[in-house]
C-alpha cells in the first residue's frame, strides 16, 4: 500500500522540537535564577536597611580625636561617641558592649576614630587603653623652669602661661615639705608621657612625683646629713653642678670644692649662678656688668649659697652633691667646654693659668662663651 506518509519521522522535525524544548527548558531556568537574585538582592537590601537604620556599616570615612574624660562612665562614652559623628545611635553602641567577648572597660584620654564607624569598631578601639594617644615631653638636665615651661607648651601645644599659672600653686603642686614652698630645682627632667589634654598643673605632679622617687631611691636626705648638710642646700649645690661641671667624677670634684670654699667662708664666685640672676642663657662666661648686679644669686658679691637652686638638676647633680670627693682644692675651671675637661687648683695663682687654658679656648671657639 502507498500513501503521502512513512512509518518514520522527519528528521528536520524531530530537530526543531527537541531545540524548542531545550529553549523553553533554558528560559524557565533563567527565570527561576533571575527571580532568585531578584529576592537576594531585595533581601539584602533589607537587610542592609534594617542594619543602617541604627549603626554605621564598615570601618568609618574621617579621623576624628575624641577625648573621653576622667570619670566618664561606660554608656556616657557613648554619649560622647555619639556626639562626635562616630556612631550613629547608642542603641547600637550598646548593643556592641553587650556583645563583647570580654567585658568593657574605658580609660580616661583622647582616642583616634573615624566618622561614621561601626558601633563594634568604635568600641573595639576605646576599649583598648594601647588606643589611648600619648604625647612624650623630654626635659633636659639643668634647664630653668622658665626653659622648661617653653619646652612643655611646645609639646602639648598649651600655653607657656597656663604653665606659670600652675607654678604658682605650690600647695598643689606635691613639693616636699623641705622645699618650703619653692618649687624651682623640684621639677624632676625626665621624658614623660602624657595622656591626652593634661593639664598644665598634672604634668608639674608628675615631675615632683618623679623628683621624690629619685630623692628615695639614692637616699638624698640621708646622704646629705652624712655630710652634715640639708637636702635643700644640697639641691642648690647639684643645680650649680648641672652648669659647672659635665662628668659624674668632675661633678663630685666641684662638689668638694663648693663645700671647701663655703667651709672656708670663701665666696663662690660661679658664674653660672651670676647668669641665672641677670636672667641669661647660652654663655658660659659673665661680664663686669653682670657681676656687679646686687642679686642674693651673685656669688661673686654675697657669701655662701644662693637662696634656691638655679635650675632643675639631674640625678647625676644630685648624687654628686651628696657624695662629694674630698681633696684640698679651691679653685676649678673648665679648659674645654666641648669635651667638659676641667682643672683645679689650691692656689689662686694655679687657678689663674688653668683660667688662662680657658680663654684660649675661647679664642679658638668664637661665640661658644
Amino acid at each position: 500500500m502507498s500513501g503521502p506518509f512513512n512509518d518514520h519521522e522527519d528528521p528536520k522535525a524531530e530537530f526543531w522540537y527537541k531545540f524548542r524544548s531545550a529553549v523553553a527548558v533554558i528560559l524557565s531556568l533563567a527565570v527561576l535564577v533571575g527571580g532568585c537574585v531578584f529576592v537576594g538582592a531585595k533581601a539584602y537590601d533589607a537587610y542592609i536597611s534594617y542594619k543602617s537604620a541604627d549603626d554605621y556599616l564598615g570601618d568609618g570615612e574621617k579621623d576624628v580625636l575624641v577625648r573621653v574624660p576622667s570619670g566618664a562612665s561606660v554608656s556616657e562614652v557613648g554619649s560622647i561617641l555619639l556626639d562626635n559623628d562616630v556612631i550613629k545611635s547608642t542603641k547600637a553602641y550598646n548593643k556592641a558592649i553587650r556583645e563583647s567577648e570580654s567585658d568593657v572597660t574605658i580609660q580616661a584620654g583622647q582616642y583616634k576614630l573615624k566618622t561614621h564607624m561601626s558601633a563594634a569598631k568604635a568600641v573595639s578601639i576605646v576599649g583598648n587603653p594601647d588606643n589611648i594617644q600619648r604625647t612624650r615631653v623630654t626635659l633636659p638636665e639643668g634647664l630653668t623652669t622658665e626653659q622648661q615651661f617653653g619646652i612643655m607648651a611646645k609639646g602639648t601645644t598649651m600655653p607657656v602661661d597656663s604653665f606659670k599659672n600652675a607654678y604658682k600653686q605650690t600647695a598643689k603642686l606635691g613639693l616636699p615639705v623641705w622645699a618650703k614652698g619653692r618649687p624651682e630645682g623640684f621639677l624632676f627632667p625626665d621624658t614623660y608621657e602624657v595622656g591626652s589634654n593634661p593639664t598644665p598643673l598634672e604634668i608639674l605632679q608628675m615631675q615632683t612625683n618623679q623628683f621624690a622617687k629619685q630623692v628615695n631611691t639614692m637616699n638624698f636626705i640621708g646622704q646629705a646629713q652624712t655630710i652634715k648638710r640639708s637636702p635643700y642646700d644640697a639641691l642648690i649645690v647639684a643645680s650649680i653642678l648641672e652648669k659647672e661641671a659635665k662628668h659624674p667624677k668632675d661633678m663630685q670634684m666641684v662638689a668638694g670644692i663648693i663645700y671647701n670654699r663655703l667651709q672656708q667662708g670663701m665666696k663662690l664666685q660661679s658664674d653660672a649662678t651670676v647668669l641665672y640672676a641677670n636672667h641669661a642663657e647660652g654663655r658660659l662666661t659673665t661680664t663686669d656688668e653682670e657681676r656687679a648686679k646686687d642679686s642674693p644669686y651673685n656669688t661673686y658679691l654675697y657669701s655662701g649659697l644662693p637662696p634656691t637652686p638655679i635650675d632643675n638638676p639631674g640625678a647625676a647633680s644630685m648624687e654628686a652633691a651628696v657624695t662629694p670627693i674630698k681633696s684640698d682644692y679651691l679653685y676649678w675651671v673648665v679648659t674645654d667646654p666641648d669635651k667638659g675637661t676641667t682643672a683645679y687648683a689650691k692656689t689662686l695663682d694655679e687657678h689663674k693659668a688653668n683660667v688662662k687654658k680657658f680663654q684660649a679656648w675661647c679664642q679658638a671657639h668664637k661665640g661658644k662663651c
